[in-house]
């Protein structure tokens, strides 16, 4: 018989620790499935709901920010009431507050109400990453703890490809005008992003919150330790600094992505458009064929994605998580320039985008794995969250920032490129903290 250490990680994994890996992977792939639902149904919403194209242009970043706002209070909120009350029972509300909020962006009349929803689903998304991570890495073994989180965040790429799907299909009928009750293609989308709502039914009748965290929670109202206090974390030496560390390489990571990466459907929509503006199509089959290739367009990006998560999550495991860290933020800038700077035909998107997805998105496939090692259980949920979700106010201010560089450069989408490419600098900086930061590489999770 094979001892436990010479068995696959995932062979010692017990039913309990499937249910609870498989509940936080599915909030997290929904969550994410809601996210890439905007970015696809952002600009099409902004030119249904705005007079003016030019001005849909220079507002579709704004609900970005907004958004992005609403993802980082979200987190602050939701990340210090898991470890307080409880991982699995503030999942369950985060799921359901961004799904019913998503739905309801469909019925959006105008920039403002649309903007209000997009802040509210953003509170339910921000809450999932930490309470998610939080919740498997106190749950299974300290061997499985690793891989288990990097395959977590990298099943999150499934939930984007589901929207690419999504968004391909909703086209497809768009243009056969077979969409039901009249509804325009981004209404579809997001009414489709209310659809995990129903997981809520199952997250509150199965999932039992981690006798690790029982068993904390317990000891530690005995000896006085706060649960979830953001002033007992950035007071502490030791946390402290790894929370404002944290933060900066989790900024970077982020930017790079929000700030800069999920604006790539611009890119593409205009690519699409001065391809088939000599076929003469009318303004409606254009925008049909926007969405489409968008669809695809986040399609490939996912692909690629998914394999820069894993890839980089297993270098993490082996090489150590700051090597692995620094050479994804690397990727990730170096991607990032190679489509904003060169993609320009059709063609371009089958191997230009694929690449920038394994760079921007292997990042997070670090993330997953290396921020619940930086803090111990009182405050697991909070750090991770804190690192996470207080770089969105710092991400938020991208797309502002490179909507106004844009503005200043002319408005037009060449303009929109060079934007990006500078804002994309901001990618090193996460690399030059990362030496003041400790390597947990087999290391047991940090406690009082």
């Amino acid at each position: 018989m094979s001892s436990p250490t010479a068995q696959p990680w995932w062979r010692i994994l017990t039913r309990e620790h499937w249910l609870v890996f498989g509940v936080a992977s599915l909030a997290w792939l929904f969550d994410c499935l809601d996210q890439q639902i905007f970015n696809l149904a952002r600009d099409g919403a902004m030119e249904a709901l705005l007079p003016d194209k030019k001005i849909a242009t220079e507002y579709g970043p704004y609900t970005t920010s907004i958004f992005l706002i609403g993802w980082a209070i979200g987190g602050l909120i939701f990340g210090a009431l898991g470890d307080k009350y409880g991982r699995a029972k503030m999942l369950t509300w985060t799921i359901l507050l961004y799904s019913v909020s998503t739905g309801l962006s469909s019925f959006s009349t105008g920039f403002f109400d649309f903007s209000v929803y997009r802040f509210i689903t953003g509170l339910g998304v921000g809450g999932v990453f930490g309470l998610a991570v939080a919740l498997v890495a106190d749950t299974v073994p300290d061997r499985s703890r690793a891989p288990a989180l990097g395959l977590l965040q990298s099943l999150s790429t499934w939930g984007n490809l589901a929207a690419g799907l999504t968004g391909m299909a909703l086209s497809a009928l768009a243009a056969r005008k077979l969409l039901p009750f009249g509804l325009a293609h981004w209404q579809a989308m997001f009414l489709i992003g209310a659809l995990p709502a129903f997981l809520c039914v199952f997250v509150m009748r199965q999932l039992k919150e981690p006798q690790k965290w029982v068993e904390a929670k317990a000891a530690g109202e005995k000896r006085g330790i706060k649960f979830g206090s953001y002033g007992a974390l950035l007071k502490h030496p030791t946390w402290s600094k790894h929370a404002w560390l944290g933060l900066i390489a989790c900024s970077a990571g982020i930017i790079g992505l929000w700030g800069i990466g999920n604006f790539h459907p611009k890119i593409v929509g205009d690519i699409v458009e001065k391809n088939f503006a000599a076929l003469h199509l009318s303004p409606a089959e254009i925008a049909d064929k926007k969405s489409y290739w968008r669809s695809v367009g986040l399609l490939l990006q996912n692909i690629g994605g998914f394999l820069g998560m894993l890839s980089l999550a297993k270098l993490a495991q082996t090489w150590g998580r700051r090597p692995a860290f620094a050479l994804a933020l690397f990727l990730s800038f170096l991607s990032t320039l190679l489509v904003f700077k060169f993609m320009r035909q059709l063609g371009d998107l089958y191997w230009m985008l694929p690449i920038m997805g394994f760079g921007q998105l292997s990042v997070f496939g670090v993330y997953a794995v290396y921020l619940p090692e930086l803090f111990p259980t009182s405050l697991r949920s909070t750090g991770t969250s804190f690192c996470y979700n207080v770089g969105r106010f710092l991400a938020a201010t991208a797309p502002f920032t490179i909507s106004q560089i844009t503005k200043k450069l002319g408005g037009d989408i060449e303009g929109f490129r060079t934007a990006g490419m500078w804002v994309s600098l901001v990618l090193l900086l996460g690399i030059a903290v990362l030496p003041f930061l400790p390597e947990t590489k087999d290391q047991p999770l940090p406690e009082e």
